[in-house]
This record gives structure tokens, C-alpha cells and sequence, in this order.
């Protein structure tokens, strides 16, 4: 097969007047050359579909696709390479055959969760005295926290190892030092000017070292850790046969943490994920079996980052944002049965409790927004009440963000006024929230976090003020705050294009994700069979029946029948599609669908 010219991929003839509607994005469609494309399919032994989606990411030699294509566990570095791992591992193991009380102090997100239950389960296999610690995040917030560092002394605790945290804690890890308290500090986040007093700090980006990949996530971080201390506990590389099966599983639970922080799923990244997806499918603990089972995914025969990014890590992240984290962690390590399929099913029900709130905040927030915003011409939003849980806030600003494609702040108000308020900030579209919020510091208590996301805690009575300080500040910011978003696609492709054969070999290139996104195609000149249906129990969610070249095909488009309902509704004419194919499974039988993510009438200007 060919992959054709894009002037060749025009759609089927119509007599009908093209739909109007332009999409509200800037289609972008890339360049390639066909015999270029064709060659490498040829040499590598792959759809010429494939081969332009190596292209585009810069694939091009033997050996970076056969890395790419098929990554072993074999290709992770050593873990003593990491920097500050192997002080750590002397200062942990001297903790451990001292019989020292060892606290695991972890972070109350999935990420935080699945660190701590490695790290966790690692010492109590080498037989330490070892307890586990998450902050409550409505109560403590993230990170280490002095009262905290002060309880744990006073139980007698002597080391403390942070996992996902503790990089930025300069006053807690004084306070340990004063209290003679040993801390260990893994990581990952942004470290300050100062670095704080430890035993020994573990981080893949240390000041004065350079590991050639810096983007480990907390778990990964827990990951090498826990290898090199099985190692050291052996005494050699090749770890003992019961270790090595706690380290498969580990593996898994580094590509829940992994996947759920969104860093890039690039090199040891892209191997901790491909890997642990099948030792989470083939051998998983006996709480992610449990959760599986209430989720219905232990039925496919095979897992994808996706079955982590919108299944697992938001049953995980719901414990945390409702206070509960402590069962999250419980849940990955406990090895009762009855006890396991008790924290699944509870899991279960507080998700379902967090989708509930999430749609109540996001109703109230929408309705406010057009009440005290104008949606097109202010340059972000700030929206307030009280009743909004400091734990979804951010999940609801993240929506209304990539909805208006501006930057929000959604602000939870303490309902007796006595606690200052939190806040939780997306940006979508290039506006900088942390230079933002650092030009409006003298109406917060706090605040700080990375461009796209950040937080902050303030005052009830500042909040309008900060509502008008940050909109101009968002505005200084130029061109990015009123930049049109845009699509860029992977490739143009026929719905005759999409076979199962090549939907398959399109799979593996996954796991996808961050630094490496599911591809997006553009077909043209796509019809509807039939008027789509909402889907879902919310009926939220779109079924399309679509047809091209007489080839019809199932869309599915999510969490967007409230915009593009009406619209399709009305459609007479071929459209232009913006999608990506998925493989859906179910009872055993598979088949090519498509997800949509953008359409426009057919030819519209942008």
C-alpha cells in the first residue's frame, strides 16, 4: 500500500452545499515525501502509514526503531547511574540491618501512591521495620511539612526516605537534622537555589550531574531505588528469584505512576510503560487484579497506557483528592484477597462520588463564567464559591481551560471563612500561570507551580482583586493569550487505509502519551449514515456512523455532545475528520473505531 499524495485525498463526490462551520482550531497538515515513506516501510517491514509516523517523530535507523518498536527492560540503565542513588542505598540498608524505624513518606496523588508502595513493599521484602506516611491533601498539602517531620520524630521514627516529594522542603529537612532525624529524598520536581540538608539526595536531574534522561517520574525514581537495593541485598546484579518477581510487579506500578503524572513516555519512560502494561495485564498484586476486575479491563487481552490514563490512575488520583490516599497505597500493597476486593469496590465508589462533584462544580462553574466573564473577549477566568472541593477544582479548571482554550482559575472558598481559600490553575494555550501569578504575589498567600498548572491559597476578600490582577497579567503576556490553538496531524488517510493489520502495527508504536501522542489523521470528504446518538449515562459522549469511499466506519467523540450535537444534527453535506483509530475490544472480538477529535465542513476556511 501507498500512501497518497494529499492532493490525491480528496473526498467523494457531493452535490450538497458544503457545512459552513470552520473548525475553532488551525489544521495544520504535514509535509512528507512518498518515496521516502515507501522506502522505509519497505526496509523496515511495516505499513507505509507507519513509516510516515516514524518519520514525523525522527525515526529513522535500525536500531532506533527496532528501540522504539521493541523496548526491553534490558535497555534501562544501570540504576547505581542515577544520581545520589547509591548513597542512599548505603545509608537505607545500614537503616535496614540496624533494624531502624523507616518511614516511607509519600504524595497523595497516583504518582505519590504507586512510589510509596514500591518503596514500601521493597523494604518490608528485605525484612526493615517500615511504615508509610501520604499528607492528607486537604489538611497537610503536598510535601514534607514540619508538624509532620516533629509527629514522626516523637514516634521514634530515625529515617525518613521521601518518595515524589521533598526536593523544595529546605525548613523540614532542618528540622529533621535538629530533631536527628536521617532523611533520604527521592524526587523529581524542580529543586530551588538551595538543596536541602539530607543523608543523601536521589534525583535524575541533580545539580553538577547529567544523566542522560531527566524526565523520571516519582515511581520511576522508587523504581531504580528499590532495584538497587534488591541488588545490594543479593549482592549482585542478578537479584534472587523472589525478588525479581517483586520487581516485575514494581515495574507495573511505575507505569501507573508514570502515565498518570504525564511526563514524556520517551526513553526509560517509553520502557517502564511498554513493559509494566503487560506485567500488569500477565501477573498483577492482588489489589490491581481486584481493581481491574471491578473495572472490566482484565477482560482485554492486552492493556494500553490509555487503561492507565483514564481507568486505574483516576480510581487512584479519587482517593487522594477526597483524603484518602492512605487506602490507595493499601490497596497496592495488601495481600488479602478479601481486604483487596473490599478497597476496590470502595475505590470504586469514591470515583464515582468524584465524578459526581466534578459535574456539579462544573455546571456551577460554567454558569458563572458567562455570568461574570465575557467568554470571548476576557483573556482568562477566575471563578469562586464556596461548596466546590479543593480536591476536583483543578480536574474542572483543566475542562473549562481546554474548552475556551484560556487559562482558569477555579478557587474553592472555605465555607466558615476561617481557612484561606485554594485554587487550582491550567493554562492551554502557551500563558505562563507561574509568571502570572508571581505579578499578582501581593494578593496571595501562595502560589506557584509550572506554566501549564499551578496553585495558590488566598484570601476570601481578595479574591476580585486577584480576578483583575491576573486577567491583565495573563493579557501583558501578548500573542499567547489570545492564540487560536491548532491541530497538527500525523498523517492524511482513507477509512480504507485503516485495517485491522494496520491499526495493529499503528499500536506499537504506543505506549502514547506525553512526548509521544496517539497520531492523529485527517480524513476528507466523510459523510454521516445517520444522525449521531448521545452515548454514556450521562449522555455526554457521541456515537457517529460515518462512511467514506463506501467504507463505513464507528466514531466515537467524547465528553462533547453538548457543543457538537445540535451541529452534527444538522449536517447535509461531507465533512473533514480529524481522528484517531483505536483498536475497541469487546468479548474477544476486535475491530478498527475511530475517535474523533475535531471536524469541519468540507473545504472550510480556517
Amino acid at each position: 500500500m501507498t500512501v497518497e499524495p494529499e492532493s490525491k485525498l480528496s473526498g467523494p463526490p457531493s452535490s450538497a452545499t458544503a457545512v459552513a462551520r470552520p473548525s475553532e482550531k488551525i489544521w495544520k497538515f504535514p509535509p512528507h515525501d512518498v518515496d521516502t515513506v515507501n522506502l522505509l516501510a519497505e526496509r523496515c517491514g511495516v505499513s507505509p502509514i507507519v513509516a510516515q509516523l516514524l518519520l514525523k517523530r525522527g525515526i529513522t535507523s535500525n536500531a532506533e526503531i527496532r528501540a522504539f518498536l521493541h523496548s526491553k527492560l534490558t535497555d534501562l540503565r544501570p540504576p547505581e547511574e542515577l544520581p545520589g542513588l547509591p548513597a542512599a542505598v548505603e545509608r537505607i540498608m545500614r537503616a535496614v540491618h540496624e533494624a531502624e524505624e523507616i518511614v516511607v513518606y509519600g504524595d497523595y496523588d497516583a504518582d505519590g501512591m504507586t512510589s510509596t508502595a514500591i518503596l514500601y513493599r521493597c523494604l518490608k521484602l528485605l525484612g526493615a521495620k517500615v511504615s508509610y506516611h501520604l499528607p492528607n491533601r486537604m489538611e497537610e498539602g503536598y510535601g514534607l511539612h514540619v508538624d509532620s517531620i516533629e509527629k514522626l520524630a516523637a514516634r521514634g521514627k530515625q529515617l525518613v526516605i521521601t518518595v515524589d516529594c521533598g526536593i523544595a522542603s529546605l525548613e523540614p529537612a532542618r528540622r529533621a537534622k535538629e530533631l536527628g532525624l536521617s532523611l533520604v529524598i527521592t524526587d523529581h520536581h524542580r529543586y530551588g537555589d538551595e538543596l536541602p540538608i539530607a543523608d543523601a539526595i536521589v534525583h535524575p536531574a541533580l545539580p553538577g550531574t547529567n544523566y542522560p534522561f531527566t524526565g523520571l517520574c516519582g515511581a520511576g525514581v522508587a523504581f531504580k531505588l528499590a532495584w538497587a537495593l534488591c541488588q545490594s541485598h543479593t549482592g549482585s546484579p542478578r537479584v534472587s528469584e523472589h525478588l525479581r518477581d517483586f520487581l516485575l510487579q514494581a515495574v507495573g506500578l511505575a507505569a501507573i505512576g508514570t502515565v498518570a503524572d504525564v511526563v514524556p513516555l520517551l526513553d526509560e519512560n517509553r520502557i517502564i510503560v511498554r513493559n509494566g502494561l503487560k506485567t500488569i495485564h500477565n501477573s498483577p498484586s492482588v489489589g490491581l487484579r481486584k481493581l481491574m476486575q471491578v473495572t472490566k479491563i482484565d477482560q482485554k487481552s492486552e492493556l494500553g497506557s490509555e487503561d492507565i490514563g483514564f481507568t486505574l490512575a483516576p480510581r487512584l488520583n479519587a482517593a487522594g483528592r477526597l483524603g484518602q490516599a492512605q487506602l490507595g497505597v493499601e490497596l497496592l500493597i495488601t495481600e488479602d484477597e478479601a481486604r483487596a476486593e473490599a478497597l476496590a469496590n470502595y475505590i470504586e465508589e469514591l470515583n464515582e462520588n468524584r465524578n459526581k462533584l466534578q459535574r456539579s462544580i462544573q455546571l456551577a462553574a460554567s454558569k458563572q463564567l458567562k455570568e461574570i466573564h465575557s467568554p470571548e473577549d476576557d483573556p482568562a477566568f477566575v471563578l469562586a464559591a464556596p461548596n466546590w472541593h479543593p480536591g476536583i477544582i483543578g480536574i474542572v479548571a483543566g475542562r473549562l481551560a481546554e474548552k475556551y482554550n484560556k487559562p482558569v482559575v477555579i478557587i474553592a472558598l472555605d465555607n466558615l471563612g476561617v481557612k484561606p481559600a485554594m485554587g487550582s490553575a491550567r493554562s492551554p494555550n502557551g500563558v505562563n500561570l507561574h509568571e502570572a501569578l508571581q505579578q499578582c504575589q501581593e494578593l496571595l498567600i501562595s502560589g506557584g507551580g509550572h506554566a501549564a498548572a499551578a496553585g495558590l491559597k488566598i484570601e476570601e476578600a481578595n479574591v476580585a482583586a486577584f480576578r483583575s490582577a491576573f486577567l491583565e497579567a495573563v493579557s501583558e503576556q501578548g500573542e499567547a493569550a489570545g492564540a487560536r490553538p491548532e491541530l497538527s496531524f500525523d498523517a492524511e488517510a482513507t477509512f480504507s487505509h485503516l485495517d485491522l493489520a494496520t491499526v495493529s502495527q499503528i499500536e506499537q508504536m504506543g505506549p502514547f502519551g506525553m512526548g509521544n501522542p496517539r497520531p492523529v489523521f485527517c480524513a476528507l470528504g466523510v459523510a454521516l449514515v445517520e444522525p449521531p446518538k448521545p452515548l454514556g449515562t450521562t449522555g455526554r459522549h457521541l456515537s457517529v456512523q460515518l462512511v467514506q469511499y463506501d467504507k463505513k466506519m464507528r466514531a466515537v467523540s467524547f465528553g462533547t455532545a453538548d457543543e457538537w450535537l445540535a451541529e452534527l444534527e444538522q449536517v447535509q453535506a461531507p465533512i473533514d475528520l480529524a481522528f484517531r483509530p483505536v483498536i475497541n475490544e469487546f468479548r474477544g472480538f476486535r475491530k478498527v473505531e475511530i475517535h474523533m477529535v475535531d471536524w469541519r465542513g468540507q473545504g472550510a476556511n480556517q
